[in-house]
């Protein structure tokens, strides 16, 4: 799988999240030097253009780089044909917009590879500069929104799942300790978190998915403010902030985000959750959190009956 590892730094629900803005990424795939030249000069001002000669070495770059919103390929080369090489990247990177040169009449693969959705568009050689430049625009406006649209689906799933597992309480016969682990369990998972604790404030109970490594979470600046304002706290980059509690340390924790779980302004726990990374937001996971701890305030109020 051709993975970036970099999209780590936008946020923790980045699985189909598009990057803040900034130029477009752009793959140019040409076995003629003259060609390739060409195509960098026509988009290196709007885009930021990765360029190689054949299909195979385009793969590699994909595997380095990560995914670009377009990629343009010529259709005939040596080691594989474009329409070849385009359809190895439709599994890893299904919202990048392809599109083929050809400078050949027969266009029966070409036709068959766009309506199997492998290729956005075709265009003939020698092609004309404008044309091609508002087609990649179109391109690069359609991956836009098709990773803004996959990010909505996907942040909503992950919402679903989180209330799912405090709706599962409903049907358990356990302790609230127990209730407790089910929910940081679920929930730290669900989240991608490497640490979910929830601790209840009125019973004292700590429950955590992940080590804590022997730390507590008495001190933690971020704790001691939701006890104190019962407001959502995040810290996006531990690096980048002047806290230095021994918690991060510890746990190796690089971003942090605690929200409280209060019920008729009864503050009845908190959530921790604490990520590898920095991350640039955790607004995203601070929305999905809204409706999910009221409901988990519910439950563990239900539990108590």
């Amino acid at each position: 799988m051709y993975a970036n590892q970099s999209m780590n730094t936008v946020s923790p629900l980045n699985a189909a999240q598009i990057l803040p803005r900034q130029k477009p990424r752009l793959l140019v795939v040409d076995d003629e030097p003259d060609n390739l030249d060409l195509l960098y000069r026509t988009f290196r001002r709007e885009y930021q253009v990765l360029r190689a000669e054949s299909g195979s070495k385009a793969l590699e770059v994909l595997e380095d780089d990560g995914e670009v919103a377009v990629i343009i390929s010529d259709q005939r080369m040596p080691d594989m044909s474009g329409t070849e090489f385009l359809s190895k990247t439709v599994p890893d990177f299904p919202d990048t917009v392809r599109i083929i040169l050809t400078g050949f009449t027969d266009v029966t693969d070409l036709v068959q590879a766009i309506n199997s959705g492998q290729v956005y568009r075709y265009i003939t050689k020698p092609w004309e500069p404008n044309k091609l430049k508002q087609l990649v625009q179109k391109a690069a406006s359609t991956y836009e929104l098709l990773k803004e649209s996959h990010h909505a689906l996907y942040v909503a799933d992950r919402q679903a799942q989180l209330m799912s597992r405090v709706a599962q309480l409903a049907q358990l016969d356990v302790t609230e300790q127990d209730a407790l682990q089910f929910i940081a369990d679920g929930w730290g998972q669900t989240l991608s978190a490497k640490l979910c604790v929830v601790q209840g404030v009125e019973t004292k109970g700590v429950a955590s998915y992940g080590d804590l490594g022997g730390q507590s979470l008495e001190n933690n600046p971020l704790i001691q403010a939701v006890m104190a304002t019962r407001t959502l706290q995040t810290l996006p980059d531990v690096s980048a902030s002047s806290l230095n509690d021994p918690l991060y340390r510890m746990t190796g924790s690089q971003s942090h985000l605690v929200v409280p779980v209060v019920f008729r302004d009864r503050l009845l726990a908190v959530v921790s959750l604490h990520w590898a990374y920095s991350y640039r937001t955790l607004s995203d996971v601070s929305k999905i959190l809204d409706i999910a701890t009221s409901q988990l305030a519910q439950a563990l109020i239900a539990s108590r009956c």
